[in-house]
């Protein structure tokens, strides 16, 4: 007797996640492009800009990483920089936490990895109209945005060496305007001013004061905004 596969199956969901995600991959392709032009100025190859992109896969970090090494910060900074920004991706997979469990370690791991704002923000949204998505929608638009990140990147790299002074462009605010579009995707509500006036506070202090390098300033007030979010709670 044939059976018909489940509407909720792993595949179909698959599917489902990737097609879906495509309008908002447009945007991270725009920015992604940003972010290979101005890599070249980071004394990147494009090999290197096309690995990052897989194994880091973190619009935001990688930006502000680029900066910290066009800045001459060094690799170390650049590096902590970089992971000092995405401490929010804690409070993002806690929120869906309820996606990993019981699955295999593995599993686990790349649910992490392919996690984003944009395909948290997509599963919340089909969940609040009731629709029942899970782990391998998640999935399914995190390897949409990983493939157009990786494509859009590497051609905005490629792009800038047929440019004869890609300065001459402006870009160098691409990282101002990309980081303004990522907070204002990042903002919920006036539940989330605490934990921002938090982090604002402590990196404007602990820059002014001259107590820490800007790197280690961002760092200090990322952990205490994801701090105070998380003692009141913020999913």
């Amino acid at each position: 007797m044939a059976t018909s596969t489940p509407i909720t199956a792993p595949q179909k969901e698959f599917l489902s996640g990737a097609v879906e995600i495509i309008p908002l991959a447009l945007g991270v392709a725009i920015y992604g492009l940003a972010f290979g032009l101005l890599a070249s100025q980071a004394s990147m190859d494009g090999l290197q800009v096309g690995v990052m992109g897989g194994i880091v896969f973190a619009g935001a970090s990688q930006i502000v990483a680029a900066e910290r090494l066009v800045a001459g910060a060094g690799a170390f900074i650049a590096i902590v920089a970089g992971a000092a920004l995405n401490l929010r991706l804690l409070l993002i997979t806690a929120s869906i936490r309820d996606i990993y469990a019981g699955r295999p370690f593995w599993q686990v791991v790349l649910g992490a990895h392919l996690t984003t704002d944009e395909n948290w923000a997509l599963i919340l949204s089909k969940r609040s109209t009731g629709r029942q998505v899970g782990y391998w929608y998640l999935i399914g638009g995190g390897l949409t945005l990983a493939v157009v990140w990786i494509v859009a990147t590497v051609a905005g790299f490629y792009v800038a060496h047929t440019l004869p002074e890609p300065r001459a462009l402006g870009m160098d605010f691409a990282f101002t305007a990309a980081f303004i579009a990522i907070a204002r995707t990042m903002w919920k509500g006036a539940h989330d001013l605490a934990p921002w006036i938090t982090s604002f506070a402590v990196v404007a202090l602990s820059i002014g004061t001259g107590v820490l390098d800007v790197s280690f300033a961002m760092v200090l007030g990322g952990i205490s905004g994801a701090a105070v979010a998380g003692v009141l709670h913020h999913e």
